[in-house]
């Protein structure tokens, strides 16, 4: 996909999860470099939605119109939770999909459309294969139910998002409407909810296990704003179905050349 516009131009970005962490830097980042921001959460945000329910899907694709006037250049599925449960089912992997599926006639509009989530490290951790094939190709009751008695539901849901992204980046819906499709998967960020953990040492040695990063350890939410910002901007016309993991090498660690 060729593009010869400017990068410099102000767009319309959709950030969901904008009220915290890597949501909230990511906005912050944007609206510094002057674009528009369209946040949503449920609270502080241009549209208030509660993604783990249909209604409140339907609503955050309602009022990112009504707010847009028809028209966005980026769509960031950045919204996550990790409580265990149906409800990080509902609003990690459904979420996320009825906010870039959703939103997609939006970004037809655009001279240079481009969506990105967020994935996880946790994304190659031990995870649930029934939870994830009831994500990928059963009914969302059925996987919300697996959801309540399975163990890495987190991790599984990630997994998930990540190859939802890579079997459709290159359908005629995507690739086809000229649209790059990617994730970027965090290691450990330093949210508020990381250092609350960390303030346990046995907790903060379980994590650091589980997500080694050698090179830089934790970093700040705009570490990830800046690659999300990349990916979403104009600049990006050629990288499409890919999850980039900004986690200090905490991949690499974990499985080796297995990629390869």
């Amino acid at each position: 996909m060729m593009n010869n516009a400017s990068t410099d131009t102000p767009r319309t970005y959709v950030v969901t999860g904008s009220a915290s962490g890597i949501g909230q830097a990511t906005a912050q980042l944007l609206k510094e470099r002057g674009h528009r921001v369209i946040g949503a959460d449920l609270h502080d945000a241009e549209v208030i939605a509660d993604l783990s329910t249909a209604d409140g899907r339907a609503s955050l694709i309602e009022g990112v119109t009504e707010a847009s006037g028809g028209r966005v250049d980026a769509v960031l599925a950045v919204a996550g939770v990790d409580i265990a449960g149906p409800a990080t089912a509902a609003i990690n992997y459904y979420g996320a999909i009825s906010t870039m599926t959703g939103l997609r006639p939006l970004l037809l509009n655009s001279p240079a459309p481009r969506v990105v989530a967020v994935s996880s490290i946790t994304s190659v951790h031990p995870y649930d294969e029934e939870l994830l094939d009831l994500l990928l190709d059963g009914e969302e009751a059925a996987a919300l139910r697996r959801a309540a008695v399975a163990g890495p539901v987190y991790a599984t849901t990630k997994r998930a998002l990540s190859r939802w992204i890579r079997r459709h980046a290159i359908t005629p819906d995507w690739a086809g409407a000229g649209i790059p499709l990617n994730a970027v998967a965090p290691g450990l960020v330093r949210t508020e909810l990381l250092k609350r953990l960390f303030d346990d040492p046995g907790t903060r040695q379980r994590i650091e296990a589980g997500s080694p990063m050698p090179l830089g350890g934790p970093y700040e939410p705009v570490a990830a704003a800046e690659l999300l910002a990349w990916l979403a901007g104009e600049q990006n016309g050629h990288m499409t179905g890919q999850t980039i993991f900004l986690d200090g090498g905490a991949d690499v660690a974990l499985r080796g050349d297995s990629t390869w």
